[in-house]
């Protein structure tokens, strides 16, 4: 399948084409159209070309999702820049690091002052040399916007205050422009759309460059892929945020492409959340599987109306197979996993909608995707179909490499393929692919490789069981064993000896939890998927 690299920005110009009157966004009930997030996305660009945004320059963006940032997200591309996302709960020092690293001067973001706080910060040591500031309170509706100045006084900041007051911009003088700004040529398979930022395989953070063209033909492989849907029509959950890989592509890029109503939530909350989903009849709900479990389990989730979403697409973490098929039989809607990495872009596997579904697969390649199974002991060795290895990727959505870090750009790419860290094989029947876990997370327990993921599977069979996290701890005979962190269901109870008697006849002894432990709430990534890495550290300070 032949697919056209373009420059992203076109997406938001063909949408504008096509759907300009339809509601683009609705912001905590405010909506936008199409034809007016175009004309504010072309003010901001002659606005940024005036401050001096030209080809190649690096502009960070720091911002919940909101309109603002789509706007000066094209913006940023529309005056041939290059987008550096950063995460808003990011503390001054990760910041620090990354914007020093993508060399980025500009920072745009929110009045928020839990985001100047750490923009001044950089601000004074010369990090940034300026930063504009868009008013959250002007993207609410009116009288939201009144009881937000109200009530959420503090919460705004006082700029006019701060040390650095002379480097801060106003969004709306930026955008106080007629919006003819100067057309920026731009070579979609060499120029640089987005900086994403990621730990990678080793866990320091690296600057993934995406191409125009990496992301734009992303878009059009999830396009391939979600046949049925009709364009014009669709209305898509954006609780996902946009400064992560799969918020920013799967969500507001493929979204904006197909026209659709991009319902944003800056914050994700279960009882808001269950309730936008049954007053605003969302019809795509992309999400990590602790949301759609988070949603089942909700006390009063009975009470909403979910049968609006058709579909529901589920990444970035393994998706137990208890999560998918509640959800399906509550919402009524098809649940797909997909698979993928900042690395690339981010699509590389997803089931297929129609046919029958393979449990626990993260499906078959993206359309132009090529799919490898390297040893782990020989990256240039393939292993045969069954059998287990590093998941490594070939395709036109895989990044050229890391920003100014061609040592590590060249470890993680093996005769053009991309090495993930991730164990899996492919099975030998139809195709379908399957991942173990992290080579990173994989328990060596008398040399015996024992991958967290198997275990946390098991265990989520437990019908009080509502999340789990398994790592490796220390243990003076094996050398490493595994330790459950569950999180049960409310209303329900165990004991740490249930569960041992139910995991009897679905682990070996050797993968059996030498402890477990029950916790209220378990750590999470900023995109809600459940994290490996704190209670990892946890168990180290234990240990000394």
């Amino acid at each position: 399948m032949a697919f056209q690299a373009h420059r992203v920005d076109q997406i938001l110009d063909n949408a504008v084409s096509r759907y300009g009157a339809l509601n683009c966004i609705d912001f905590m009930g405010k909506t936008t159209t199409y034809s007016q997030i175009g004309k504010m996305a072309s003010q901001a660009t002659k606005g940024l070309q005036a401050l001096g945004v030209k080809k190649g320059s690096r502009v960070a963006l720091l911002f919940p999702n909101c309109p603002s940032h789509i706007v000066f997200y094209f913006a940023i591309l529309k005056a041939g820049g290059t987008v550096v996302n950063c995460n808003p709960l990011y503390s001054a020092d990760e910041l620090d690091f990354q914007i020093s690293d993508a060399q980025a001067d500009l920072i745009i973001s929110i009045d928020l002052k839990v985001m100047t706080d750490k923009i001044d910060i950089l601000l004074e040591k010369g990090t940034l040399d300026k930063a504009v500031i868009c008013s959250f309170s002007a993207q609410l509706p009116f009288m939201k916007s009144n009881l937000f100045r109200l009530f959420k006084r503090s919460a705004i900041a006082k700029l006019e205050g701060s040390g650095q007051a002379d480097k801060y911009i106003m969004a709306s003088s930026v955008m106080k422009n007629d919006g003819n700004y100067t057309l920026v040529e731009i070579d979609p398979d060499k120029d640089l759309a987005v900086l994403q930022y990621t730990g990678g395989t080793t866990g320091t953070p690296k600057g993934a460059m995406l191409t125009h063209a990496n992301l734009t033909i992303n878009v059009q492989q999830i396009q391939a892929w979600m046949t049925g849907l009709e364009p014009g029509t669709e209305r898509v959950l954006g609780i996902l945020p946009f400064f992560h890989v799969f918020g920013m592509t799967v969500v507001m890029l493929t979204g904006l492409s197909i026209g659709s109503e991009l319902l944003l939530v800056p914050k994700f909350d279960v009882a808001d959340t269950l309730k936008l989903i049954s007053a605003k009849k969302p019809t795509i709900l992309p999400g990590v599987p602790t949301l759609f479990n988070a949603l089942l389990n909700h006390p009063k989730s009975g009470s909403y109306d979910l049968s609006s979403i058709n579909i529901c697409i589920s990444g970035g973490a393994p998706l137990p197979v208890e999560v998918k098929t509640e959800f399906e039989a509550k919402a009524s809607c098809t649940m797909i996993e997909a698979y993928g990495l900042s690395e690339t872009s981010p699509l590389a596997t997803v089931n297929p909608l129609e046919g029958l579904p393979r449990d626990l697969s993260i499906g078959l390649p993206a359309p132009a995707t090529e799919i490898s199974i390297r040893s782990i002991d020989d990256p240039t060795a393939e292993m045969p179909f069954g059998e287990s290895g590093e998941i490594c990727i070939r395709g036109p959505q895989v990044m050229p490499g890391y920003w100014n870090n061609p040592e590590e750009t060249h470890d993680t790419f093996t005769d053009g393929f991309f090495r993930t860290g991730d164990v899996g094989y492919i099975d030998k029947e139809d195709g379908f692919i399957y991942i173990v876990d992290r080579l990173k997370d994989m328990i060596n327990a008398s040399g015996y490789k024992i991958y967290p993921r198997q275990v946390e599977d098991a265990i989520y069979a437990f019908p009080a069981v509502e999340e789990v996290t398994v790592i490796g701890i220390t243990d003076d005979y094996r050398g490493e064993a595994p330790k459950a962190f569950i999180k049960l269901k409310t209303g329900m109870t165990a004991s740490s000896q249930d569960i041992l008697d139910f995991l009897k006849t679905k682990l070996s002894k050797i993968e059996m939890p030498k402890e477990i432990e029950f916790r209220d709430q378990l750590p999470k990534t900023i995109i809600g998927k459940l994290s490996r890495k704190e209670l990892k550290a946890e168990e180290q300070n234990r240990q000394g």
